[in-house]
C-alpha cells in the first residue's frame, strides 16, 4: 500500500469532481502528493491547485479551498487546510497507517515493490575500467553505486541490463601488451631489471608473462612486435578480465553483458565507420577547422582540417573531432557507435556510471545521443567523486602506475562486504567520499552500516525474546507475519509509535522517488533513519516500562508491538536487499 497513491487518487478525484467548471481539461499528470516541508503543517501536501489553476480559470488560493472542501469528504483524510497562495496539506486518520502497516507485514520484502517502471528496458553501464590491472578501491564506489542502482530499477519495475564497456583498443591496451611481454621475458629466465617508466609495474601481470611463457615457450620472443603484441594484448586482456570479474564478484557485483570495444570494428564490420555515415547522411556531420580552445588547453583540438560531429546542434560548448590525423578513430567516435549499440538493442533509457575524472565528457556524449538515436533516446550520466582511504584519518596512499595500490579485495577481505556497499552508498554519488577503514568496522551508533544493521538484529530479538511470553508467536518469519497481521493496531497510540508507522508507509514512496532520480544513497539514508527512530523507541522503554514491545501481562499490546516491529524489520530487510547488505539476525 503507498499512502500517497492513494492520497493522489484521492486529489485526482476531487479534481475530477470540479472539472465540468474548468475552463479546460485538467492535466492530472502534474498533480503531486508529498510530505510537506513543515512536519507540523500535516502530513501530506499536494500542489494540485497551483498547477491546475490555469486549467480551471481560477486563481490558485480560490480553487485550492474548492478542492480542500472536496476532499473533506474522502475516507482517511482526518482534516485539510489551504496555506499560502494555494498549497492543499492533509492530515490523515491514524486508520490509514494502521492499514498500511497491516499492507507492508502482508507484503514483507516485497513492500515497497513498484510498477512505475512498467517493464521498461533501462541499460545500466557501471564500472568498465580499464583492463590494466586489478580493480582498486577508486572503482569500487562506481561498482557500488551502479549495482545498487540497478537493484533499485528493478524493485521499481523496471528491465534492467547490467553491462560493462571493456576498453580494450586503444593505447592503454598497447601498454598492458608490452608489460605482459615483459613479464614473458621474465618467465623465461631473463634479467628485466627495474620496470621502464611508462609500463605497469605491478605483481598482477607475473601470472600473464608465466601463461605466455607455458603457451608459446621462447617462439613469441622470436616474433616482431608486430605480431607478438596482439597475442599478448589478448592474452593479457582475458586475465585482467577475469581478475576484475574475481573482484567484482567479492563484492556481489555482477553484470548481464560484456561489451568488448574491439567488437565495434572487428570481425568483419566497423560500427564505428557505420555510425559516421549515418550521422553525415542525417546532416549531423561536416568537414571543418576547430578554433583554438579558450583557457585550459583542449585534448582532442588540432589546427587543420578534420572530420566533425555538430555537437554544438545538440547542445554541447563545442563541435567535436571524430578522426585523429592518422586516420584512426577518437575515443569519441567509439563512444557514440557503442551507445548507438545499446539504442540498437532496445535501449532508450540509458544510465552510465563514470568517475569523477569523466564530467567533461558528459556534455559531448548526451549530444551524441540525441543525435545519433534521432532524439528518441535518453542518457544520464552519474559521476561517482573520488575515495579518500584512511585509516584511523590517516590516508592510506595508492598509485595505480606505482604499483603499489590499494586494491578493492584488499578493502573488503579487511573489513567486509556489507560495510564496504554500505559505506559507499551512505554518501550522495557526486560527493567526495571519506572511507575509514578503521572508522566502518566500530560497533556504534557513528557507523551507519552497524547501526542499520543492528536496527535489523535487535527486532529479530525482540522476537525471539517474545516468545517466552507468546509461546504461540511462530519461528518462521512467514508465519509470523502472518500471525501478526491480525495484532490490534488501535492500541498504538503514542506519538512516537505513529510516527514509526508514518515512517514505514513512506518506504513506497521513497523507492519510486529514488528511483526516478537515479538516487540509490536516499535508500541508506532512509534506512538510517528508521533504525534511529526504532532504537530510540526501544531506549525510551528502557525508562518507561509501559512502551516496552513486551508487556508480559497484556499480550494484546504486545502483538501490537510486535506488529511495528515486524514493520521495522521488512523495510530494513527490503532496503538492506536493494543496497546489496545482508539484514543479521544476531550481531556479536
Amino acid at each position: 500500500m503507498n499512502v500517497f497513491e492513494l492520497i493522489n487518487g484521492h486529489v485526482r478525484s476531487a479534481v475530477a469532481d470540479l472539472a465540468s467548471s474548468f475552463k479546460a481539461p485538467p492535466v492530472l499528470d502534474r498533480i503531486v502528493v508529498e510530505p510537506p516541508r513543515d512536519p507540523t503543517h500535516g502530513d501530506v501536501a499536494t500542489n494540485a491547485a497551483m498547477v491546475l489553476a490555469k486549467d480551471a480559470g481560477m486563481k490558485p488560493r480560490e480553487l485550492a479551498e474548492k478542492i480542500a472542501a472536496a476532499l473533506g469528504t474522502r475516507a482517511g483524510i482526518a482534516r485539510v487546510d489551504v496555506a499560502g497562495p494555494g498549497f492543499i496539506n492533509m492530515t490523515l486518520d491514524a486508520s490509514v497507517w494502521r492499514a498500511a502497516l497491516v499492507s507492508a507485514i502482508a507484503a514483507g520484502r516485497d513492500h515497497g515493490r513498484s510498477r512505475i517502471g512498467a517493464g521498461a528496458p533501462v541499460n545500466v553501464e557501471y564500472v568498465s575500467a580499464n583492463p590494466t590491472g586489478p580493480m582498486h578501491v577508486g572503482h569500487c564506489r562506481g561498482a557500488v553505486f551502479g549495482d545498487a542502482l540497478a537493484n533499485l530499477l528493478a524493485f521499481a519495475g523496471y528491465r534492467v541490463t547490467r553491462e560493462y564497456y571493456i576498453n580494450d583498443a586503444g593505447a592503454q591496451v598497447d601498454v598492458l601488451a608490452r608489460s605482459a611481454f615483459l613479464r614473458y621475458r621474465e618467465a623465461l629466465g631473463e634479467a628485466i631489471g627495474p620496470i621502464p617508466d611508462g609500463l605497469y609495474p605491478g605483481d598482477y601481470l607475473v601470472p600473464v608473462g608465466k601463461a605466455l611463457a607455458a603457451e608459446h615457450g621462447a617462439a613469441l620472443g622470436e616474433k616482431p612486435e608486430r605480431e607478438w603484441l596482439p597475442v599478448a594484448r589478448t592474452r593479457a586482456v582475458e586475465m585482467m578480465m577475469a581478475m576484475i570479474r574475481e573482484d567484482l564478484a567479492a563484492l556481489n557485483v555482477r553484470h548481464d553483458v560484456f561489451f568488448s570495444e574491439r567488437s565495434l570494428t572487428e570481425g568483419g564490420s566497423d560500427a564505428v565507420a557505420a555510425t559516421i555515415a549515418a550521422l553525415r547522411e542525417a546532416g549531423h556531420i561536416y568537414e571543418g577547422r576547430l578554433p583554438p580552445p579558450k583557457g585550459a588547453p583542449v585534448e582532442d583540438w588540432e589546427d587543420r582540417e578534420q572530420t566533425l560531429f555538430r555537437a554544438t546542434e545538440f547542445g554541447d560548448d563545442v563541435d567535436r573531432p571524430l578522426m585523429k590525423s592518422d586516420g584512426s578513430y577518437t575515443y569519441f567516435a567509439s563512444d557514440i557507435a557503442y551507445h548507438k549499440s545499446k539504442f540498437d538493442r532496445g535501449f532508450r533509457d540509458m544510465i552510465d556510471v563514470w568517475g569523477a575524472d569523466h564530467g567533461g565528457y558528459i556534455k559531448r556524449m548526451q549530444a551524441a545521443v540525441r543525435a545519433v538515436t534521432a532524439g528518441q533516446g535518453d542518457l544520464d550520466v552519474k559521476i561517482v567523486q573520488l575515495v579518500k582511504l584512511l585509516r584511523g584519518g590517516e590516508p592510506v596512499k595508492m598509485s595505480k602506475r606505482a604499483g603499489d595500490f590499494v586494491t578493492l579485495r584488499e578493502v573488503v577481505d579487511e573489513v567486509g562486504r556489507d560495510a564496504v556497499r554500505f559505506m559507499m552508498l551512505f554518501r550522495k554519488n557526486d560527493a567526495t567520499l571519506d572511507f575509514d577503514l578503521a572508522k566502518v568496522i566500530e560497533q556504534s551508533r557513528d557507523n551507519p552500516v552497524f547501526y542499520v544493521q543492528y536496527g535489523h538484529a535487535r527486532g529479530e530479538s525482540v522476537f525471539r525474546n517474545a516468545r517466552e511470553a507468546l509461546p504461540s508467536l511462530p519461528a518462521d518469519p512467514a508465519a509470523r507475519a502472518a500471525f501478526l497481521a491480525g495484532a490490534p493496531l488501535e492500541r498504538l497510540v503514542d506519538e512516537a509509535e505513529l510516527s514509526l508507522m508514518k515512517r514505514i508507509s513512506a518506504w513506497p514512496r521513497q523507492v519510486e522517488a529514488a528511483a526516478q532520480a537515479h538516487e540509490p544513497h536516499r535508500i541508506a539514508f532512509f534506512l538510517y533513519d528508521l533504525a534511529s527512530e526504532f532504537h530510540a523507541q526501544w531506549t525510551r522503554g528502557k525508562d518507561l516500562p509501559h512502551l516496552r514491545f513486551i508487556i508480559l501481562d497484556d499480550p494484546q499490546i504486545t502483538v501490537a508491538r510486535l506488529a511495528l516491529v515486524q514493520g521495522v524489520v521488512t523495510v530494513l530487510a527490503s532496503g538492506l536487499a536493494l543496497l546489496g547488505v545482508g539484514a543479521p539476525e544476531e550481531m556479536r
